[in-house]
């Protein structure tokens, strides 16, 4: 290991095409950089498409991050290199020799352990059902610790396990293993407790609430700074939660509570994508739902898809109200303390809302998502803003210093104090 530039592996994320994953890295990197000495980053993430990752390779903008690829098939890519001996190979593995698919999938980390400091699972809440069982993370968990090198859970939200009981256990062996866990809602700290897992757990708040936001270059020709207005983020995600997955279904509500907010408040509205991959795109979803509203009057504007996270935050900043579904669009609206409406659809939301409030009044469960509810509770809270702007100044850098400490209790755990 290069002693005077610690190398950190930030490892499991996905693309900055999801706002929210850039966020946790800009986060991340002005943490250990307040705590190590000159540090460098590898991130190695899960692109969707190789052109994917070559344009955040040319985009990235911080000399001290390099990034690498995972090496990932879905059925599509198999298909279309079914010719291929390693096609076959990963299909083999991934049904006879999970220990080999990881090592397959995570090869192009493989070089760079031994003069890793540490690696950080950085993915927000990979360590979930959310998305399935997640063995794609803790495959990873299980390639550090068998090269016995620290590996840490980072700023992350964990479980709940409960409703598969037998893999709840495991995960509560498995957990048990990991160097540190660094939690970032007391919802998580209080699971893991429930399963036994309490020895290496660490509170802290997400890495995200520290991203310094970024103003946009001309965006004066796009958003005047000073007028009033209100943010939304929805995302197509959504629809599993309030249609049952009807994309349609949700489509046609997420227009008709565009439309009522803007007409309840009178206030020009802005749609903010936070997340734009192929597969999730709050652009698209919002552009599709902005096409079935009639009569917008030019105050309903959806922004470009063009801007990094810290530039989303620049913008969101500037909302006299934000009300957002993706959890890193609110962490930006909180964390620049704009008034904000939390969609909240898991354990994310709530526990931020409830770490930093100490209740959750600012959050919205999917049943409650209907044009007026949504209207009224914004006009509600707009009421109260400047309260509500003022309890957040107070409260906001409490949240950022137990993000900073995170840098402190690694630095402990790598036996460097």
């Amino acid at each position: 290991m290069d002693e005077e530039r610690p190398l950190f592996i930030l490892a499991g994320n996905g693309p900055y095409a999801n706002r929210g994953c850039e966020a946790i890295v800009r986060g991340t990197t002005k943490i250990l950089r307040e705590y190590f000495r000159d540090p460098r980053f590898l991130c190695l993430s899960h692109f969707q498409s190789e052109d994917q990752f070559r344009r955040q390779c040319q985009e990235e903008p911080d000399p001290a991050i390099t990034h690498l690829c995972s090496y990932r098939m879905n059925k599509r890519k198999a298909l279309l290199n079914v010719w291929r001996p390693e096609t076959w190979l990963y299909v083999y593995r991934h049904l006879f020799d999970q220990r080999a698919l990881r090592y397959q999938i995570y090869h192009e980390m493989l070089p760079h352990l031994d003069d890793a400091a540490a690696v950080l699972s950085v993915g927000g809440d990979n360590y979930s059902l959310d998305y399935g069982v997640p063995s794609l993370f803790t495959g990873l968990d299980e390639i550090v610790l068998e090269k016995k090198k620290p590996l840490a859970i980072w700023g992350a939200s964990v479980g709940p396990f409960d409703t598969m009981p037998e893999y709840e256990r495991y995960m509560s062996h498995h957990l048990r293993k990991v160097t540190g866990i660094f939690a970032r809602e007391s919802a998580t700290t209080d699971y893991l407790k429930g399963i036994g897992v309490t020895e290496n757990v660490y509170p802290v708040a997400d890495p995200a609430f520290l991203m310094d936001p970024v103003k946009p270059e001309g965006i004066e020709d796009v958003l005047p700074v000073d007028e009033e207005a209100i943010g939304l983020n929805l995302s197509p995600l959504m629809a599993k939660y309030v249609t049952g997955g009807d994309l349609k279904a949700w489509t046609g509500m997420a227009a008709s509570i565009i439309e009522g907010v803007a007409n309840k408040t009178g206030m020009p509205i802005y749609l903010i994508p936070h997340v734009t991959t192929p597969t999730s795109n709050d652009h698209t979803f919002m552009q599709n739902a902005l096409s079935l509203i009639k009569n917008q009057n030019n105050t309903i504007t959806l922004l470009s898809p063009e801007y990094n996270a810290a530039e989303t935050k620049w913008i969101i900043s500037q909302m006299d109200l934000f009300a957002g579904a993706r959890t890193h669009s609110t962490i930006a609206a909180l964390s620049s303390c704009v008034p904000t409406l939390s969609f909240a659809y898991s354990i994310k939301a709530q526990g931020i809302n409830q770490d930093i409030f100490g209740h959750t009044d600012y959050c919205m469960d999917p049943a409650d998502l209907n044009p007026e509810v949504v209207a009224e509770r914004i006009t509600s809270m707009l009421d109260e803003r400047t309260a509500i702007r003022n309890d957040l100044t107070e409260r906001i850098p409490g949240v950022q210093r137990s993000a900073l400490n995170a840098g402190i209790e690694l630095k402990n755990l790598l036996g460097e104090n």
